[in-house]
């Protein structure tokens, strides 16, 4: 099953090469901040995307007539401000949210969350008016509770669609494809490990069991792994001193989701991501798993495979930390005026 998701760096070199297939236009919401722009230059390379359409609340005209220079057919249009919201998502087919402050040494994801929240209730309310039938693609932290956020905005205008909306985990999948393939000495272009869960802290669960190709870890190293991947994001906030949270390697993450999903939509089978939905995979509303991805979102949840008990072990520790911050933004949502 999951020797089908697709690779990370054929999936980026994939569509900077192929012909054009598709007309797409793809929003990029916060797109001057430090994910916003490299994944806004990643996006511009590809001949998937026809419109690239920034927007932020700073310095959008910039980065749009900086990127506009790029010999790629992608137009480019700068957003600024509110005002702007409309013409940036009008027309949309794929939309994706980087926006929100980062991390600093010291915070978690969930202490993000007052302001995030607010950041991403407000460009979902602009999705659900604007471009209700787009793809909807959520960077922002804390994910476990701006997905909830999202889903419950696009409920309130009755525009809702579960296989639509995405929180995007990819970068929990990139690191475990990292790590493992620094272990055992492996080309990590053809590493894959499903990750399961949710986006933070022990809610992320790598599944070495279903890695491909196989591997295997004794105990020793199997829990300082697992542990790695989880903290990998506070591993770069600390090693940047104050400067940023994870940026780059963000930034390529959400452009090889991006890049599935557009793949998906012009009718390539097989293409496979894991990312935080709206699912009845276990007791969690909200739950990242393998998907499946067709013209119209997800076409398919692959749910879980056959877990070691020590993977058994990990979902249950996970919980009710999900259930938690799930119900956190739904309630957000609710005591919005």
């Amino acid at each position: 099953m999951f020797s089908r998701i697709v690779r990370p760096t054929a999936g980026l070199a994939r569509c900077l090469s192929t012909s054009a297939q598709n007309n797409a236009k793809v929003a990029v919401l916060g797109a001057s901040g430090g994910i916003g722009q490299p994944l806004s230059l990643l996006l511009k390379n590809s001949p998937l995307v026809s419109h690239l359409s920034l927007y932020d609340i700073a310095h959008t005209p910039g980065v749009a007539a900086d990127l506009s220079h790029i010999e790629t057919r992608a137009k480019v249009t700068g957003h600024l401000g509110p005002d702007q919201l409309k013409a940036a998502l009008e027309g949309c087919d794929v939309v994706v949210i980087p926006a929100g402050v980062p991390r600093k040494p010291g915070m978690t994801r969930d202490d993000l969350f007052n302001t995030n929240a607010t950041i991403v209730a407000t460009l979902a309310d602009g999705c659900a008016r604007y471009c209700p039938e787009a793809m909807i693609c959520i960077i922002a932290n804390p994910v476990n509770s701006t997905i909830p956020i999202t889903a419950e905005v696009m409920m309130k205008h009755q525009v809702f669609n579960p296989n639509k909306v995405f929180g995007v985990t990819t970068l929990d999948i990139v690191r475990a494809n990292t790590f493992v393939a620094e272990l055992k000495g492996l080309d990590p272009a053809r590493v894959s490990v499903p990750v399961i869960g949710g986006h933070a802290g022990k809610t992320i669960i790598p599944l070495l069991s279903s890695c491909v190709p196989k591997v295997d870890f004794p105990a020793d190293q199997l829990t300082p792994l697992v542990g790695r991947i989880q903290e990998a994001g506070t591993e770069v906030v600390k090693a940047k001193a104050g400067a940023g949270s994870a940026t780059l390697s963000m930034a390529y993450a959400g452009a090889r989701f991006t890049f599935s999903v557009l793949d998906a939509m012009n009718g390539k089978e097989g293409v496979v991501e894991c990312a935080f939905v709206k699912s009845d995979v276990t007791e969690c509303k909200y739950f990242s798993t393998p998907l499946l991805l067709g013209v119209n979102g997800i076409e398919k949840n692959l749910g879980l495979p056959k877990l070691t008990p020590f993977e058994e072990k990990l979902v249950a520790e996970a919980v009710d930390e999900l259930k938690a911050s799930i119900k956190k933004g739904e309630e957000f949502v609710a005591n919005m005026k």
